[in-house]
């Protein structure tokens, strides 16, 4: 049955906090007067999670249960909440509690604003400062790599409209590039600074200090190059490298042809002439890569986000 208001929740081992969280949702949705649903995704728990979900669902048929056999991660559980929703609007927060559901209410006037989908904005981060630095390195990146001016893109706490979530496909670690993804479909993104709870039971699943984030981070800077600037032209980011080291290879090559023609011998160059063998072997694969992906794309290319068709009458 279509509902106006769809909430997603993801959540791995977060027993302390699901009924208080689940208590906060229903209070502030039923002051709103629409009809909802809530999806609670439990990926992979291996607490008592579970068991409280069933409990809160007994006295509440708006809520519905989706069990992982194991931890598949966020982008997974978000993308198949996305396939079991059916509200107009769709809201995505996290389980920890961290997340104000008194903010529902803003979300939904924010997007009335002519948004297709609005991030929320952590200002005042409740977190330890390695995830501070670690995050804002990421968010700066990001922004600056796709020209969008959002302050956090990862924030788990979004509100989208339908057409948003049909159009996007969230596998991976892309649930971190979801604005990025939407922006590339040609909606329209919009930000809302939220209030951020210091956590209040467990701890993060990445460690205290946030460490783990770091590594992921580093390597989503190469990601959001590709997914953003490179998806439909990957010749043009491995053939770039790639042509690179052929060049710079092809042209000590030519310096040792150059020794070799006038002293006769290369004998005390031999690492070099290794190197480069190496460039121009490592050149050729890079662009031969970037080749076989552009043959790849073209046969998967053909997926487009229409807004509207506008067909003559008679």
């Amino acid at each position: 049955m279509k509902k106006d208001l769809s909430i997603i929740i993801p959540l791995f081992n977060e027993e302390e906090s699901l009924e208080e969280l689940n208590s906060k949702i229903i209070n502030t949705v039923n002051s709103l007067g629409l009809s909802y649903e809530l999806i609670y995704i439990d990926d992979g728990s291996v607490d008592n999670s579970l068991k409280v979900l069933k409990r809160i669902k007994e006295s509440n048929n708006n809520i519905n249960i989706i069990q992982f056999r194991k931890n598949f991660g966020k982008s997974a559980a978000l993308s198949t909440g996305f396939k079991y929703t059916s509200g107009d609007l769709i809201i995505t927060m996290d389980a920890d509690l961290q997340d104000e559901p008194k903010e529902i209410p803003r979300f939904i006037e924010k997007i009335k604003n002519g948004y297709d989908l609005v991030s929320g904005w952590k200002k005042n981060r409740k977190d330890p400062i390695i995830k501070k630095i670690s995050s804002k390195i990421f968010n700066n990146t990001v922004s600056l790599l796709t020209n969008i001016k959002l302050h956090d893109f990862n924030c788990g706490f979004k509100i989208y409209r339908k057409n948003v979530i049909k159009n996007i496909d969230v596998y991976g670690e892309l649930h971190r590039f979801i604005p990025v993804l939407a922006n590339q479909q040609g909606f329209k993104i919009g930000e809302l600074k939220i209030k951020h709870n210091k956590r209040k039971y467990g701890s993060s699943k990445y460690g205290k200090s946030g460490i783990r984030r770091i590594k992921n981070y580093l390597l989503d800077i190469i990601n959001v190059l590709l997914i953003t600037k490179y998806t439909q032209k990957p010749l043009h980011f491995f053939g770039t490298i790639g042509l690179l080291l052929f060049i710079i290879g092809f042209i000590i090559g030519l310096y040792l042809t150059y020794l070799k023609l006038l002293t006769g011998s290369i004998q005390n160059h031999y690492p070099l002439l290794m190197l480069v063998i190496l460039l121009i072997i490592t050149g050729i694969q890079l662009i031969s890569l970037g080749l076989m992906s552009e043959i790849i794309i073209k046969d998967k290319s053909n997926k487009y986000s229409i807004k509207k068709t506008y067909n003559k009458k008679g």
